[in-house]
């Protein structure tokens, strides 16, 4: 058995997640591997609105800003760059990281776009929709199937440095350099399974190192503003540690892995990916020293003859109006106030599909719990789900008209609407979605 390790760290947990750390990684990590995940279900579907508005768009909108910042340390210490960024537009996403890299004096290397996971004109073709979608095809916006680490492990067979796919399973971005690096098979179950092990808990970049786990009192994590993102030393059996750089904030704990291990899992024994159903059931942890876990113990089974396919459509639009009250009487005031657009809403017969009335900090979130403590000062929150723009851009003007027709001492009023872009997933067999690998040599 090869005594070799590979050290593969997580730059990004979504598609606004801060860069700094990214840096740090690049520069300090001695990393083989950085990867960048940053793709949503809703934000491919944002993502392809915004290529059908201008072609050479679609990819994620901090591509260049995280490529200038990690791409000179990254060429200097041979850290190849796998990541999801490519959105709706992989190969746009590979030509602009391309002029980047120029831009900054770079050459030599090898970038390459993973595509074939849009599959939108498949399912709006008639009669060749899979059972169970929901949306009619008018509606659809886009339609991306998960692709697996195959692709990936391909694109770094053909010499690319820098991997840029579109909706690839979040896990299947780690696999994929493992399964290149160690020449692992693909139906090798076990070690598929524990890459995807390593995948998952990395995924999500701070969510490992304490951010998401942090909880005052309770679970106490310090230097939070200084988050490192975490690490994994992978060896050639599936093996691994996660850890993080020294001197940064944050945690890696066995209480950290332990959470994110059950984050978006259903079914611990039966985690579906495109590469193996994985077996999180029998996984171990063991503290090795300051912020280092040891995590094995994890399996898998034949991986799907479907691929699932996360579909984007349209679904109406959203008003929604807002207005504080503060001082004496400010809860008696803002329930008022609610009351007031609640039945102006139906004198003037607003087609609204859902509504909720809100008292921000009161009972938007956890609803009427008859607390004690009466706030000096309240924020009223109404919104509704409507079929057309005109009509959502009515609730909040009824709310803002609480200036001078509602309770006494409102203000801050503010009104916004916005489409909905709502999801659905469907199954499709994996032989009718076909991956491609594009390349760009600089």
């Amino acid at each position: 058995m090869s005594d070799r390790v590979i050290r593969i760290g997580c730059g990004a947990g979504f598609s606004g997640d801060r860069i700094e750390p990214a840096v740090d990684l690049a520069r300090r990590g001695s990393l083989d591997y950085l990867v960048f995940e940053c793709l949503a279900e809703r934000t491919i579907a944002l993502a392809q609105k915004s290529k059908l508005q201008n072609v050479n768009l679609g990819y994620d909108p901090l591509l260049v800003e995280r490529m200038t910042a990690v791409l000179p340390a990254c060429v200097a210490n041979g850290v190849k760059i796998i990541s999801n960024m490519g959105a709706a537009n992989p190969r746009a996403a590979c030509q602009r990281t391309a002029e980047v890299a120029r831009s900054l004096g770079l050459s030599g290397l090898t970038i390459a776009a993973v595509e074939g996971d849009d599959i939108t004109a498949l399912l709006r073709a008639p009669n060749t929709a899979p059972s169970g979608m929901q949306p009619e095809p008018e509606r659809i916006i886009s339609a991306n199937a998960y692709l697996g680490c195959g692709p990936i492990r391909d694109a770094l067979h053909l010499g690319a440095d820098i991997v840029l796919t579109g909706r690839v399973a979040d896990p299947s971005l780690f696999v994929g350099p493992l399964m290149y690096e160690f020449a692992w098979s693909e139906h090798d179950w076990t070690r598929l399974g524990q890459a995807t092990l390593i995948g998952h808990l990395l995924e999500c970049a701070g969510q490992l190192t304490g951010g998401y786990f942090a909880d005052p009192g309770v679970k106490d994590v310090e230097g939070l503003a200084r988050l490192g993102f975490p690490l994994a030393e992978v060896g050639a059996d599936g093996s691994a540690v996660v850890t993080k750089l020294n001197g940064t904030g944050g945690l890696v704990s066995v209480a950290t892995c332990k959470e994110q291990l059950l984050y978006e899992v259903q079914d611990p024994a039966a985690y579906v990916t495109p590469d193996v159903v994985a077996d999180f059931s029998s996984v171990t942890f063991r503290q090795l020293g300051n912020d280092r876990v040891e995590i094995c113990g994890a399996g898998g089974r034949a991986r799907p003859e479907a691929l699932k396919v996360s579909i984007g459509y349209h679904d109406g639009f959203i008003g929604e109006g807002q207005m504080s009250y503060a001082g004496s009487g400010a809860v008696e005031r803002a329930r008022l106030a609610l009351q007031i657009v609640e039945e102006r809403l139906r004198l003037i017969a607003l087609p609204l599909r859902e509504s909720r009335y809100d008292l921000i900090g009161l009972n938007s979130v956890c609803g009427d719990l008859h607390s004690t403590h009466v706030p000096a000062e309240v924020r009223i929150r109404v919104v509704g789900r409507t079929g057309t723009l005109d009509d959502a851009i009515r609730i909040g003007r009824e709310v803002e008209s609480l200036y001078t027709n509602g309770p006494a001492g409102g203000g801050g009023a503010t009104q916004s609407v916005r489409e909905v872009v709502a999801i659905a997933s469907t199954l499709v067999p994996r032989e009718r979605v076909v991956p491609r690998i594009d390349i760009e040599a600089l």
